[in-house]
């Protein structure tokens, strides 16, 4: 009887030598590639991709920080033209939760440059979109981790606030269509019919943070001028073998026309914590203007931990 541990070892060398043995199948008459360790293994590729392209475990990971308690290190850079740091705040920051409420203590701050306003606001909008992910203003309550039915929505918002809420979902929950955002918000849903004629997909499996994980890639199509319609440059995402939730997630975007004007990364790796999945480590580069705001670039990196129930 194969150990376990051999097994692995057998599998992931099967990856690696059919790695560029890909094949096209149709699935609800869209074109996907597997790859041969897919195909050779006979996974039920059709639920995967299902599933796949149905998944909110990686909004969920988001959620899930409104019903926890955790600490997490913040390090914002905004740059000039030349790529300088022109303002920054680095914190350390602990989020706690109790009686179904949660609040945030700043353990340790330091900023430069005019990262505040004198009125001690954000003087830019990327922290604010940061602070509206990790950051808890005063005391809020009776929030849940539930995604199933909450449908992606800024008709209660006017404004530069619906513009804000419109980029957090751009940025932190891509391939989604968003409402509202003028040129660009229907062309952003990855899996409808015109999507399909500008991208190509692949369902691959390969090792991930020790695991091996199922990964699954989105590129636009090589043989093709790019379109003003295709605004994801590249996304890859790995998915856990067993729950199929997000594990990792690592995507570009850009675009230039009209209210947006944006060019960002972003590298997301998750971890569990009693039972949930919860953003570890996240990454940004970002290069972006919208109407009425001055461009802004920044990079940033939010580190969570110590996570309590």
């Amino acid at each position: 009887m194969i150990k376990p541990g051999i097994a692995l070892l057998l599998l992931l060398f099967s990856v690696q030598l059919n790695a560029q043995r890909d094949t096209s199948v149709l699935v609800d008459k869209y074109p996907f590639t597997l790859s041969e360790v897919i195909v050779r293994n006979n996974f039920d590729y059709k639920t995967l991709l299902s599933t796949i392209k149905e998944d909110t475990s990686f909004y969920k990971a988001f959620r899930n920080l409104r019903v926890l308690g955790f600490s997490s290190y913040n390090d914002i850079q905004m740059l000039d033209k030349k790529g300088a740091v022109k303002a920054s705040l680095f914190s350390k920051t602990k989020q706690h939760r109790e009686d179904g409420c949660r609040t945030m203590e700043v353990l340790e701050e330091k900023t430069s440059g005019d990262f505040y306003d004198r009125k001690g606001e954000y003087n830019y909008m990327t922290p604010e979109l940061y602070a509206g992910l990790f950051f808890t203003k005063g005391k809020v309550c009776g929030e849940n981790n539930i995604v199933k039915g909450r449908n992606l929505n800024t008709s209660d918002k006017k404004g530069m606030e619906k513009h804000k809420e419109q980029l957090k979902m751009l940025f932190f929950n891509p391939g989604k269509k968003i409402p509202g955002i003028p040129f660009i918000g229907d062309k952003l849903d990855l899996y409808d019919e015109s999507a399909h004629k500008l991208y190509d997909y692949r369902l691959d499996m390969e090792e991930y943070k020790g695991g091996l994980c199922y990964v699954f890639s989105i590129m636009p199509k090589e043989n093709k001028e790019r379109s003003d319609r295709v605004v994801v440059d590249q996304m890859t995402t790995w998915f856990d073998m067993k729950t199929l939730e997000v594990l990792g997630r690592n995507y570009s975007l850009s675009y230039k026309a009209g209210v947006y004007d944006f060019d960002v990364s972003m590298e997301v790796e998750m971890t569990r914590f009693n039972g949930l999945i919860v953003p570890k480590t996240l990454r940004y580069k970002g290069n972006w203007d919208v109407i009425f705001k001055k461009r802004e670039r920044a990079i940033f990196t939010a580190t969570l931990f110590d996570f309590t129930k």
